[in-house]
């Protein structure tokens, strides 16, 4: 009898547990922008279902190569977001950016405008089908490496949208002489750029207007906050640390970290958490803290 007690003890514990979980829907947006349908994944705090308290969203961003599901399936811990949703009762959201736009729109292909569907299509996707703040206050934006340039890109030119951006081991410039890499793997990623935005128009400091490191007054007018790391071991390290220069040049508020690490997924599921510290933090200042 004391065994069949504890195994319904266990049965409940299990359900409960199960319905007071975080959940994960995969939605479709359609782009006008570009003419397609694209997935993003929203991963809900368990908090969400028997509220109706309205609640932050941390926009987040995959890497090259990449797709919407990423930062769901890739990394050692595959409940590292659920724990992060139901520990800051946020919503986050992980949209696609395809394998290598950059999130800018480019000039040349219409069938690559991902700054207009992060900033417009998705945004107002999510605002329309989940009661979230609809406010500057209650956004937040981050991503790795790809995705790291497009978070600061997109807040950069989108300063209206987002109270915070983030960076993990981010592209903070398009150069590729300025990433430690084979030859051949910098050969393609400049092709790639200049099939979207065209033949480089300055050889010194090609496409300034569309990287970070470019941007540095335009991050300081605006009222973002600032968060971006890196690995020592990362082949981006030396353009991180030159964003960080610049920003400490022209007195651009930020936060920067170097830790140990390279380019890799145990990398970036030590790192979401300290920025999450950082949004957290951004988010209760602005008053956009969803009750618990």
């Amino acid at each position: 009898m004391r065994m069949k007690n504890l195994c319904l003890h266990i049965f409940f514990f299990f359900i409960v547990s199960f319905a007071k979980a975080s959940s994960v829907d995969t939605i479709e947006v359609h782009s006008a922008a570009m003419n397609k349908t694209l997935k993003a994944a929203v991963v809900l705090p368990a908090g969400y279902k028997n509220s109706t308290e309205l609640f932050p969203v941390l926009y987040l961003l995959h890497g090259g190569q990449g797709s919407f599901r990423d930062w769901l399936t890739q990394p050692p811990d595959k409940m590292l977001l659920h724990r992060l949703a139901d520990q800051y009762n946020i919503i986050i959201v992980t949209p696609e950016g395809n394998t290598t736009s950059y999130y800018f729109d480019s000039p040349l292909d219409k069938g690559s405008q991902f700054e207009s569907f992060i900033s417009k299509e998705v945004i107002a996707k999510i605002e329309s089908s989940y009661r979230v703040i609809k406010e500057k206050k209650g956004r937040v934006i981050a991503g790795l490496s790809m995705g790291g340039h497009g978070a600061m890109f997109i807040a950069a030119r989108h300063p209206e949208l987002f109270a915070a951006a983030g960076s993990m081991s981010g592209v903070m410039n398009i150069d590729t002489r300025t990433w430690k890499v084979p030859p051949a793997f910098a050969k393609s990623r400049s092709e790639n750029f200049a099939r979207l935005l065209g033949p480089p128009k300055d050889t010194v400091a090609p496409y300034i207007d569309y990287t970070i490191v470019g941007m540095v007054d335009k991050l300081k007018a605006n009222d973002v906050k600032l968060i971006f790391d890196i690995g020592v071991d990362d082949f981006l390290i030396d353009n991180n640390r030159d964003l960080h220069r610049r920003l400490l040049a022209n007195g651009t508020p930020h936060d920067y970290i170097e830790r140990p690490g390279k380019h890799e997924w145990s990398y970036w599921e030590a790192a979401l958490p300290y920025q999450m510290l950082f949004f957290n933090a951004v988010l209760k200042s602005t008053g956009a803290k969803a009750k618990r």
